[in-house]
């Protein structure tokens, strides 16, 4: 069997070494993030700021059960990865489930202010319908 390693209960002083002790001496690749210096690389947004043109933002609760969903229609040159993507940003800032079916993003909950400010700063024009 093996031997086990016990740690002294009196007190006295234990041997040991960090594991990450030999990353202290490690150099760092060009343009990574170093204490003191700012690193002027900053990640870019993955849409672009332009105007990509007008979304419709819709309150529905009709055939769901009286539950309030918010649906993004209106998508023009878009494709389907692009709106998966933009649908995980929107769960993710409003707190809250969705999808994306039939070329549309639906939202959990009335979060059309929200939904409305984050495609405004993703280059689109929002219109709030629906009451």
């Amino acid at each position: 069997m093996k031997e086990k390693k016990r740690l002294p209960t009196d007190g006295g002083s234990v041997k040991w070494t960090s594991p990450f002790a030999t990353l202290k001496q490690a150099q760092l690749p060009m343009g990574s993030l170093t204490h003191g210096t700012p690193d002027h690389h900053v990640a870019t947004p993955t849409v672009p700021k332009k105007h990509r043109g007008r979304v419709d933002i819709l309150r529905q609760t009709a055939h769901r059960g009286g539950k309030t969903v918010t649906v993004i229609t209106g998508f023009v040159r878009i494709g389907q990865a692009e709106k998966e993507a933009l649908a995980k940003q929107i769960q993710k800032v409003c707190g809250a489930g969705g999808t994306v079916k039939d070329g549309r993003i639906e939202i959990q909950g009335d979060q059309r202010e929200a939904v409305a400010r984050i495609l405004v700063e993703a280059g689109f024009r929002p219109v709030l319908a629906g009451g």
